[in-house]
């Protein structure tokens, strides 16, 4: 009898408990893909060269570069015009040259390449990727300094998740960097001498994908403020939903973007973090 008993209670406490394990595997299923996101390593987009003040520690100076640090590779994008403020504005966002894996070029203007021959005195060992169209002696005189040239013509993968459209224009060829994340693509450029929109409209046909944000130089300084107003009207009927504009935006047009998208203008002047989703 007593062992009946016995074995009645631990029947009763299995059945007892059945209901709570099923609680907490609900609970389980429901929180993990939130703790995974949760857990998941971030992207940023740290801005190094900028004629677009913001740090005071930072230099500010004509010209473009960013830093993209999180996904399997770092990427350079651009270097500016002086390599001696890139290198120093690196030092003040805690940036180690060494980290440094890859460099992308949009362009062969002096404000976005010019930094290069400086930059490969402290890391040479790197893959840059330049549009087809650079000149030779540019070329030769990279893999002087020991980097590895790649000459892009075409959309190309760099490593997972990162991309560039390949050259693009007919007068000056130029490259945009794309970033994808879990909210779509983030594409930055340095000039966007083929057009904003144009740049936009290819990144899209390429990814099939939306766009989070658009980073970098818009070139639209010389333009109207009609003409500014028609090209916002473009990105937001291309479903942009953020913007950090900058270099060669122009003042009328960063104060435009920055009436249109609110809360959504990201302000991207030297020594701005850009954190992208995962």
């Amino acid at each position: 009898m007593i062992v009946s008993s016995m074995r009645s209670m631990r029947n009763g406490k299995k059945q007892d408990l059945t209901p709570i394990l099923f609680l907490v595997f609900v609970v389980c299923i429901i929180m993990l893909p939130r703790l995974v996101e949760a857990g998941a390593q971030s992207t940023t987009i740290t801005i190094l060269y900028n004629n677009v003040p913001g740090r005071t520690d930072c230099i500010t100076d004509w010209g473009f570069a960013c830093l993209v640090k999180g996904k399997e590779k770092t990427v350079l994008f651009d270097t500016g015009q002086n390599g001696s403020i890139l290198l120093h504005n690196m030092k003040c966002m805690n940036v180690d040259p060494g980290s440094i894996d890859v460099i992308v070029l949009s362009h062969i203007h002096s404000d976005h390449a010019g930094g290069l021959a400086e930059f490969l005195k402290h890391r040479n060992n790197v893959v840059v990727y330049v549009p087809a169209f650079f000149p030779l002696h540019f070329k030769r005189a990279a893999k002087t300094e020991g980097a590895t040239v790649e000459e892009v013509s075409n959309a190309r993968q760099l490593c997972n998740d990162v991309s560039t459209t390949g050259e693009m224009g007919f007068g000056i060829r130029e490259q945009a960097l794309i970033v994808e994340t879990s909210k779509g693509m983030a594409i930055i450029t340095g000039c966007a001498h083929p057009g904003i929109v144009n740049i936009v409209k290819t990144a899209q046909e390429q990814h099939n994908d939306n766009v989070y944000m658009v980073i970098g130089g818009f070139h639209l300084s010389s333009m109207s403020s009609g003409e500014i107003e028609h090209i916002i009207s473009r990105l937001r009927e291309l479903g942009v939903r953020k913007v950090a504009p900058s270099h060669c935006t122009g003042a009328q047009a960063l104060d435009l973007f920055r009436d249109t998208w609110g809360k959504n203008f990201i302000e991207g002047g030297v020594g701005a973090i850009i954190e992208l989703p995962y």
